[in-house]
């Protein structure tokens, strides 16, 4: 009988870490079968619904009141349906599952996917008694790793293993789709700036506008990719644009699904943030062959190779952020040849099948 895996993601949201426990779902379903845990009435809970050949256990949404039913749910499940591993990827999920597994009678492995930095030291009972019941971490980088030798004592880590997270193979639209795009989004023959990601401060939007300001350059134009966090700072955005007299040359999209579409009609996707775990959004650009520019703290500097296969800014430095894009603009061989090596190191290093198999392969470990 084949080894029997839980996926189980109780995070309300439907960003970059909960998709990546979709994708990891539906590829495992497909490999081997598994089982999907979920927060009923989440955006992944609806998402991952679409699916109608998923086993999906719905539980509570997070939250102190609702841990221990939870716990006896999940572990009633694990008894009956013979749950050999639980693979968790939200941190908040850690009190739930470990209290699942002291529930049950099966006593199932434990692994976490680390998606998240680690800034404070694991030191105290709550989390000994968590860390302890863990068999295994996955961090989504080498930098995330440090940080968990660092900060859960020696003697109640799991061993730790390194998974950079992948993007699928992007499968370019024709000539005729790609001009319909930019005939949607007023590009014409403008050099497009992409920044994909949450609108709030910390994706680094406000930053981007000031770079494209000192640029002078009314030929650039600047597309945000997704949904407001808070509308109020969408609005702040808006009138800072306005007050500066760059409406014409920014627009935002809103939440779309074909994001790797338009960063390939993108001549740049831009990451912003001051320190971005991993940084998916630029490892989804290399896919599409679209030249990368990204912030130097965090994931980014395990996925660019600075003049290599994208260019790196200082982090927080809006002055630096257009530099860099100048020389974007001005020098076409150069753009044309880091985003030819960034589609080659995406697809050797950052493809998710491959990610995805790697990942298997390491649960299947544990359970052995």
């Amino acid at each position: 009988m084949s080894e029997q895996i839980l996926q189980l993601c109780l995070s309300p949201d439907l960003g970059g870490l909960e998709l990546y426990m979709q994708r990891l779902s539906l590829y495992l379903n497909d490999k081997t079968g598994t089982h999907v845990a979920v927060a009923k009435n989440s955006k992944l809970a609806s998402s991952l619904s679409e699916n109608v050949d998923l086993q999906i256990l719905y539980l509570h949404k997070h939250a102190w009141k609702n841990i221990f039913k939870n716990a006896k749910q999940l572990a009633s499940y694990i008894d009956t349906n013979k749950i050999d591993l639980i693979h968790l990827h939200w941190t908040k999920d850690l009190p739930v599952t470990v209290l699942a597994k002291k529930l049950s009678k099966r006593n199932p492995k434990l692994v976490q996917s680390r998606h998240m930095n680690m800034t404070r030291f694991k030191s105290d009972f709550y989390h000994r008694f968590l860390y302890k019941n863990l068999d295994l971490m996955i961090a989504v980088t080498q930098q995330v790793k440090n940080q968990i030798t660092e900060y859960i004592p020696k003697e109640i880590r799991p061993t730790i293993e390194v998974s950079y997270i992948g993007a699928p193979t992007y499968k370019p639209l024709d000539k005729t789709s790609q001009e319909a795009l930019r005939e949607k989004y007023q590009l014409a023959d403008s050099f497009v700036v992409t920044l994909a990601g949450r609108i709030e401060p910390a994706k680094g939007q406000e930053l981007l506008i000031d770079a494209l300001q000192k640029l002078h350059n009314p030929n650039v134009k600047v597309m945000f990719i997704g949904n407001p966090m808070d509308e109020s700072y969408l609005e702040q955005l808006k009138k800072q644009i306005s007050d500066i007299g760059l409406s014409s040359q920014v627009t935002f999209t809103g939440f779309v699904n074909n994001v790797q579409d338009l960063m390939a009609i993108s001549d740049c996707v831009v990451l912003a943030t001051n320190k971005e775990t991993f940084g998916m959004v630029i490892v989804e650009a290399m896919h599409t062959g679209t030249a990368v520019l990204a912030s130097n703290s965090g994931g980014p500097l395990e996925i660019i190779d600075h003049i290599q296969n994208g260019l790196l800014f200082e982090s927080r430095n809006a002055e630096d952020l257009s530099r860099k894009l100048a020389t974007y603009i001005q020098d076409q061989n150069l753009r044309h040849a880091l985003s030819k090596s960034g589609q080659q190191k995406a697809l050797s290093k950052f493809e998710s099948q491959r990610q995805f198999e790697e990942v298997l392969d390491v649960l299947h470990n544990v359970i052995r």
